[in-house]
């Protein structure tokens, strides 16, 4: 459904996105994750027809965004980072006001507008002042704003910026909702974000595209290395090089000491499973093992490990 083809895009001497090329499918949630400054708020601006690339090609549909009929774009509804509501209306007048901008004919005009109101729950504060409702509520106002239309594909900037907990929560379960019966493309810098409602992550940095795939499928891609936490009751004051000299073991650090239970982490090669000789030679030399608990790299360390490497690589071209 959506084609990035060779994309880029410069702001004179600035180059915010270079050379990104993906594809997203019908019915995908999709997450783009990178640090601030990564260029995520700029190809969300190209996907919507913002503004055009400095070269290659965004398709909609197998359709050149910016050559088509115009009425391409109403497949798609937008909520920037900087929520586009006029504070000072009521949100029935504003969503009205929405839809006319939208030329929604006016035979289903209200129709559209109570599945919006419905769908972001907002039934409430239909006839309230925007401006002075909650941050949450003006965030729901703004996804339904970008809801009216019935659009295909809905791309969210930066949703659950500025909200609360509750409000974080409440505004993933709507993104998940809607992700049933639409295409959604979610831009953040939160990871718990991405893990809790994308099924397919995008990871930005300094204007490039340097991996793509599910969870599972970037974990394979980078150079993992498991943490063993464990736990002995024993009168060896100091274990570490016991384990420091089993095959496989990076570091062990001595996280602490509470009587005779002493507890460590142990940096391991993610390819050989040492959990079984661990528990072997500490055993061999005398220790209870109270706890052994092997822990795999979560998102953070994935997002982590690819931002390093190509900062590595950028800097030896």
């Amino acid at each position: 459904m959506i084609s990035f083809q060779h994309v880029t895009k410069t702001f004179g001497p600035v180059k915010a996105v270079v050379d990104i090329s993906f594809e997203i499918n019908h019915g995908e949630v999709i997450g783009f994750l990178g640090p601030n400054g990564a260029g995520k708020t700029t190809v969300m601006r190209l996907m919507t027809g913002f503004f055009p690339p400095t070269d290659g090609k965004v398709l909609i549909d197998g359709n050149d965004l910016f050559h088509a009929n115009p009425s391409l774009r109403k497949k798609i509804g937008y909520l920037p980072e900087n929520n586009p509501i006029y504070r000072d209306m009521v949100t029935r007048d504003y969503l009205s006001y929405v839809a006319t901008l939208k030329g929604i004919p006016w035979s289903q005009r209200k129709l559209q507008i109570e599945a919006v109101v419905d769908q972001c729950q907002l039934e409430s504060v239909l006839n309230r002042m925007i401006g002075k409702l909650s941050k949450g509520f003006q965030q729901r106002i703004g996804l339904a704003q970008a809801l009216l239309g019935m659009p295909e594909i809905l791309i969210l900037d930066e949703p659950t910026n500025g909200l609360d907990p509750k409000q974080i929560i409440e505004m993933r379960n709507l993104i998940k909702d809607l992700g049933c019966r639409r295409t959604v493309i979610l831009s953040t810098h939160t990871l718990s974000e991405v893990r809790k409602t994308c099924q397919r992550i995008l990871i930005l940095n300094h204007g490039r595209l340097i991996a793509s795939g599910t969870e599972e499928e970037l974990a394979k891609k980078v150079k993992h290395t498991q943490e063993i936490r464990i736990v002995l009751r024993g009168k060896m004051p100091d274990v570490k090089p016991l384990l420091e000299r089993i095959s496989g073991v990076s570091t062990v650090d001595h996280v602490g000491s509470v009587n005779d239970e002493k507890e460590y982490r142990i940096f391991c090669h993610d390819e050989t499973d040492v959990r079984s000789e661990i528990a072997r030679q500490v055993m061999a030399a005398g220790f209870e093992l109270l706890s052994l608990q092997a822990n795999q790299n979560n998102l953070e360390d994935i997002f982590l490990q690819f931002i390093e490497e190509k900062e590595k690589d950028s800097a030896h071209v």
